[in-house]
């Protein structure tokens, strides 16, 4: 049985490093390690991985890091909500979000026009620009085709970004299809449908997705999941991979618990009763804040990655 050694400090210790020792701590500490692992084993085989998260990633600043992973061809499946895609286009055309705190006055933020998202500040011009980029892009888009699937929608508008750390720039670059199930669900939502008030026969095709998922899997393949959150981006993709025989390796990184049952509390184990998990798959949980253990875990299996000659697009 393994046993538990204290963490020491050293200078100049890398995260790898410090990630490294959390193998022989206990509690999260080790879940988080052995995520590494699991991460490791998904490129190692080769296995198809999707990310899925949700929007309030995208808002505390880890944008940056999921293009870049794009950029590095990590993920080879996005599956992301609305609210992802419009701060992604946001921030892709200069707007900033700020830093507030936990405990703002709602009350004063509303009358300046300011919309905090946990200690975060969206403000209302920035959603004023977003608007009317997104009219330009649909028209651009709606003289070449009246009837686009999301994930093709995604795609045509990422060509017209020219930012490195858009999500949608990097995974149209590398051809990495992003699938967005809710994509009425925000302003970007309805903005299409304002859109197709002066368009009637302008048709944003959501089901023709899923069979393009489906099929771009198969029983043969070797599949993996990096889920932050839950929500219907998980569910998404487990529900995808259950179709042609279930996930290989999965890490699941989440604040929710399974006492609740709820989609982004479920277990690893439990997604096993579904057969959305293999019963042999390699699987970890980490609870806890995705902005913290996201950075940590997959920085820590890049610079594996790097030394094992994994990596693309360096």
């Amino acid at each position: 049985m393994k046993k538990i050694k204290d963490f020491l400090w050293k200078p100049g210790m890398s995260v790898e490093e410090c990630v490294d020792s959390f193998g022989s701590l206990g509690y999260q500490a080790i879940e988080l390690r052995e995520a590494v692992d699991v991460v490791l084993k998904m490129k190692q085989s080769g296995a198809k991985v999707f990310l899925t998260f949700t929007s309030n990633m995208v808002t505390s600043g880890l944008r940056g890091f999921f293009a870049q992973l794009c950029k590095l061809k990590i993920p080879n499946i996005l599956v992301t909500t609305s609210g992802s895609i419009e701060e992604d286009l946001m921030k892709a055309v200069g707007e900033e979000f700020e830093i507030s705190n936990f405990h703002a006055d709602d009350h004063q933020l509303h009358e300046r026009g300011e919309n905090r998202v946990g200690n975060l500040i969206i403000r209302n011009e920035s959603y004023m620009k977003f608007e009317d980029k997104m009219m330009e892009y649909l028209e651009k888009i709606y003289a070449k085709k009246k009837r686009i699937t999301i994930s093709d929608l995604l795609f045509e508008i990422g060509l017209m970004l020219d930012d490195d750390n858009s999500i949608l720039y990097q995974s149209a670059k590398n051809n990495i299809p992003i699938y967005c199930p809710g994509i009425a669900d925000s302003s970007f939502g309805f903005q299409l449908f304002m859109f197709q008030q002066k368009h009637e026969d302008f048709i944003v095709d959501g089901i023709k997705d899923m069979g393009r998922v489906v099929t771009d899997l198969s029983f043969d393949d070797k599949k993996g999941l990096i889920s932050l959150g839950g929500s219907i981006s998980k569910h998404y993709a487990i529900f995808a991979a259950l179709l042609s025989g279930g996930f290989d390796y999965a890490v699941y990184m989440t604040t929710s618990h399974s006492t609740s049952g709820s989609l982004s509390g479920a277990t690893t184990q439990e997604a096993k009763s579904w057969g959305k998990l293999k019963d042999d798959a390699e699987a970890a949980t980490v609870n806890g804040d995705v902005s913290i253990t996201f950075p940590l875990m997959m920085s820590t299996a890049l610079d594996k990655m790097k030394k094992q000659g994994l990596l693309k697009n360096e």
